[in-house]
C-alpha cells in the first residue's frame, strides 16, 4: 500500500459537487485514491509541501492528435484551412510508424503533463499499412513510462482519394479489417475499472474520411464492447456542404441516423450546430470536445459554448493536434476558451472558473468516467500544484478558482501527481530523462520529415 500526502496546501480548489475552496488543508492519497482531504497532517510514505501553493483537480484533454507533434509549425501549411491542410499533411502522416508515435506520443503527453493535464484522450485514426496494434503499443508505452491517465482510440478510415475521401490510399482499411482490429484493441488494452489508468473508445476519423456503413457498423461494435464512440462533426461549413450534398442532410442529422448520439459519445469540435440541433445533443446526453485553438488557427468558427452551458450540453476542453495548436498545453487552451468567449459573447461567456471545470469535471463526464475530475475523499489522486510567492501570480490568486482562466499560467507547474505518483516534480518530468527524451525525440522527427 503507497501512500502520497499533499502537505498544508495554501489552497486547494476542488470542483466538487458544493464548489469547495480549501485552505491550510492537507490531501491524503492511498494505493491512488483520495483517503482523506481535511485540516489534519496524515502519516504518509511520501510528503509533498504544498504550503506556497494552489492546488488543483489534474485537468482532462478529451481530444488530441498526439501523431501531430511532429508536424507543427510547417509553413507550407500555416495558412491554410481544414481540407487543404488535411491533404497536405496526409503526405507526411502517411510515414508514420511506431518509433515516431511513440516519441510524439512522449513529447505531446510531457507537455501535457508540465502543464497541469492528468488524463489525455488521443484520436489516432491514421495507420499506414493497417499497423494498428504496434502504433497504439507505441502510444501506451509512452503513457506508461510518463505516469498519464491515457484513454486512446482506435480511430479509422475507409474512404480514400479515389473513393471521394480525402487521405490516400495506404492509411484507410476496409470495414471488416477495421472492426477486426477495434476488437483487438479493446480487448487487449480497455480496462473499465475504477481509477483505470487504459481505456479505448471507438473513433472514425470525420463523415468525409469514412463510409456510412464503417459509422453504423462501429455503433454496433461499440455498444456490444461497452466502449465509447468519438469523431469529429460540424468542425467547418465545408464540412457541412460535404455532408449536405452528398446525403442530403446536416451533419447531425446524418449521424444521428447512424446511431451516434447519446450519453456514450462525443463529437470533437462542434462548432456548426443550430438551435434544434444543440437541444437534441441536450436531450440525449451527447458530448462535445472544445478546441477553441485550433478552431481558431484553421478559421473554423467559434463554437457555441454560453448556450451549450446554458441548455446542459456535456462539455469538455480539448487541445486537438498539435498541428493545428501548436502545442499540447490545457492550461493555455483554458485562458484562451475564457478570451475568445468573453470577446464573442461578452457577458454570456463562461467565467474562469467555469471553464476550469469545464476541463475538469465538464472533460471527466465527456469521457464517461466518474473517477476522475474534482478532488474529493474517494476519487482519483489526480491533482497539479502551482506556487504563488512568484512574481508574475503577485495579486493573481485573489480568486484561485477563476485564475487560470482570467489570469493564466504559462510555463511548467510545480507539480503534478497522477493516481498518487508524482510525475512532475520542479516543473520537470520523473518518469523519462528529458534531456534523453528531446534528443531522441528531434532525431525521430527529423528522420520523418524527411522521408
Amino acid at each position: 500500500m503507497s501512500s502520497l500526502l499533499i502537505q498544508n496546501a495554501w489552497a486547494v480548489v476542488t470542483c466538487d459537487d458544493e464548489d469547495h475552496l480549501l485552505k491550510c488543508a492537507n490531501i491524503l492519497i492511498r494505493d491512488g485514491v483520495i483517503a482523506y482531504m481535511g485540516p489534519e497532517s496524515q502519516p504518509a510514505d511520501e510528503t509533498l509541501d504544498a504550503s506556497r501553493s494552489i492546488v488543483y483537480p489534474g485537468l482532462i484533454n478529451t481530444h488530441h492528435h498526439l501523431y501531430q507533434t511532429f508536424s507543427r509549425n510547417l509553413p507550407q501549411v500555416q495558412n491554410l484551412e481544414l481540407f487543404d491542410w488535411l491533404t497536405a499533411l496526409y503526405e507526411i502522416w502517411k510515414n508514420l510508424d511506431s518509433e515516431a508515435v511513440y516519441h510524439s506520443s512522449v513529447v505531446g503527453m510531457g507537455e501535457l503533463l508540465k502543464t497541469g493535464c492528468t488524463t489525455c484522450f488521443d484520436h489516432h485514426y491514421v495507420f499506414p499499412g493497417g499497423n494498428s496494434a504496434s502504433l497504439l503499443d507505441a502510444q501506451f508505452a509512452a503513457a506508461e513510462a510518463l505516469g498519464v491517465r491515457m484513454y486512446a482510440s482506435r480511430g479509422s478510415m475507409d474512404l480514400s482519394r479515389k473513393d471521394g475521401g480525402l487521405p490516400p490510399d495506404s492509411v484507410v482499411q476496409t470495414v471488416d479489417e477495421i472492426l477486426r482490429d477495434c476488437r483487438a484493441a479493446v480487448e487487449k488494452y480497455h480496462d473499465a475499472s475504477f481509477n483505470s489508468m487504459r481505456m479505448v473508445a471507438l473513433a472514425p476519423c470525420s463523415p468525409f474520411s469514412v463510409s456510412a456503413e464503417l459509422l453504423r457498423q462501429s455503433a454496433v461494435l461499440a455498444r456490444d464492447l461497452g466502449v465509447r464512440l468519438h469523431t469529429h462533426l460540424c468542425e467547418t461549413k465545408d464540412e457541412e456542404h460535404y455532408v449536405l450534398e452528398k446525403y442530403g442532410k446536416r451533419p447531425l442529422a446524418y449521424m444521428e441516423d447512424l446511431g451516434w448520439v447519446g450519453p456514450d459519445v462525443w463529437y470533437a469540435h462542434g462548432i456548426h450546430f443550430n438551435d434544434g440541433e444543440l437541444r437534441l445533443l441536450a436531450d440525449t446526453g451527447t458530448g462535445v470536445a472544445h478546441c477553441p485553438i485550433s478552431n481558431m488557427k484553421l478559421s473554423s468558427g467559434v463554437c457555441r459554448i454560453p448556450e451549450m452551458l446554458e441548455l446542459g450540453v456535456p462539455v469538455g476542453l480539448a487541445v486537438d493536434g498539435s498541428a493545428s495548436n501548436d502545442g499540447s498545453s490545457l492550461l493555455e487552451e483554458l485562458r484562451t476558451a475564457y478570451l475568445l468567449h468573453r470577446l464573442h459573447s461578452s457577458e454570456r461567456a463562461p467565467s474562469g472558473y467555469d471553464l476550469l471545470k469545464m476541463a475538469t469535471r465538464g472533460s471527466a463526464r465527456v469521457l464517461g468516467r466518474e473517477d476522475i475530475g474534482c478532488l474529493a475523499p474517494g476519487k482519483a489522486g489526480d491533482l497539479f500544484l502551482i506556487r504563488r510567492d512568484r512574481l508574475e501570480l503577485v495579486g493573481a490568486d485573489l480568486d484561485v478558482k477563476s485564475m487560470l482562466g482570467t489570469v493564466g499560467f504559462k510555463g511548467p507547474v510545480d507539480a503534478t501527481v497522477v493516481n498518487g505518483r508524482v510525475v512532475v516534480k520542479d516543473g520537470r518530468l520523473t518518469g523519462v530523462d528529458e534531456e534523453k527524451a528531446v534528443r531522441e525525440a528531434r532525431s525521430c522527427a527529423e528522420a520523418y520529415l524527411s522521408r
